[in-house]
């Protein structure tokens, strides 16, 4: 793909991610209440999201693209990769943590606090000055989602906080941050589909041996006996983890890791939505509000061009391709 096209499809890559991820609030949700736990839910959605994004690995392999894989990068990627594997495994824990602790709305707000600790840590660490369309798009984001979030809030049905629960949303920002921050450069000789391949491979690796030192290991074998669970996690492997992986690792190296935090800020607008209209939780006009917000920094980020100042190493992708030139990270 040409360098000047990939804002534009980066940009889209992030929110059908954002979308896709989305829909895991009210799946997870109905996986639930059909008997999963949620170690057992993330477990079997990284494990199936693996699967669909190994098939494509082997697809492109077939198609005369050689596998790279960890033998084919220097030992600085392999650990980044592991840095990232981690921080996917702390990250869900910790919010389906919280999300079992304190009121669901509580647990967003505090997770998306990461889009702005993203902006810090670059801004600090590359010592730029602020974008003022970055700092005003992430504004009306955080906004936006505030506004999406809080509406969802019942005072009728009380709401559920406790420190702990709210900490643990943080813990999860934090390292979605470490996350959204390796990924920019600290692996890029590895394609995208092998690095969320390992991500989501090692993640479910991960999530099972956690299950087993637990000694919760039929939270994990509870869906092979329980047919009713099966279309809730193909639909999570599928649409809530292969996929939308797949498409935000894209959206961090082509628009990087300010860009793809805020444009990430549409997830809580699609999880809205469609808890309203499969869950049947009511849709407030404030809300619509919002999530025009959110769009509006969406659009309002397209006015800024990538600068060139913020260089990071091309992917393997763009190595490969014969005109492509490395595109520049914010």
């Amino acid at each position: 793909m040409q360098p000047d096209r990939r804002p534009l499809f980066g940009t889209l890559a992030v929110l059908v991610a954002a979308a896709c991820f989305g829909t895991l609030g009210p799946l997870s949700r109905l996986a639930y209440e059909a008997g999963m736990t949620p170690l057992g839910f993330v477990t079997w959605r990284a494990a199936l999201g693996a699967i669909v994004v190994g098939g494509l690995v082997l697809a492109r392999m077939r198609r005369g693209r050689p596998y790279v894989g960890l033998r084919g990068v220097g030992g600085r990627a392999r650990v980044a990769l592991l840095v990232v594997v981690v921080a996917g495994i702390v990250l869900n824990l910790a919010i389906f943590t919280a999300f079992d602790r304190i009121t669901v709305a509580l647990a967003v707000l505090g997770f998306y606090t990461y889009p702005a600790m993203v902006t810090a840590v670059i801004t600090i660490r590359e010592r730029r000055r602020p974008d003022a369309i970055h700092l005003g798009a992430l504004a009306m984001a955080l906004v936006g989602m505030a506004v999406v979030v809080l509406g969802q809030l019942d005072p009728s049905a009380g709401v559920r906080f406790d420190p702990v629960g709210f900490g643990l949303a943080l813990v999860g920002a934090v390292a979605q941050t470490v996350y959204v921050l390796v990924s920019r450069r600290g692996y890029a000789a590895v394609p995208t589909d092998e690095a969320t391949l390992a991500v989501l491979g090692g993640g479910a690796l991960g999530f099972l041996l956690v299950a087993i030192g637990l000694g919760d290991a039929a939270a994990v074998t509870m869906p092979l006996g329980t047919p009713a669970v099966w279309p809730y996690l193909l639909f999570g492997g599928i649409v809530g983890a292969g996929i939308p992986s797949l498409l935000f690792l894209t959206g961090v190296r082509w628009i990087g890791g300010v860009r793809t935090g805020i444009l990430a800020m549409f997830e809580p607008v699609t999880a809205t939505v469609l808890a309203a209209l499969i869950l049947g939780e009511a849709l407030r006009p404030i809300q619509l509000l919002g999530g025009a917000l959110v769009l509006g920094a969406g659009v309002l980020l397209q006015r800024s061009p990538i600068p060139r100042g913020a260089l990071g190493a091309p992917s393997a992708e763009a190595s490969a391709e014969p005109d492509a030139e490395p595109v520049p990270i914010v």
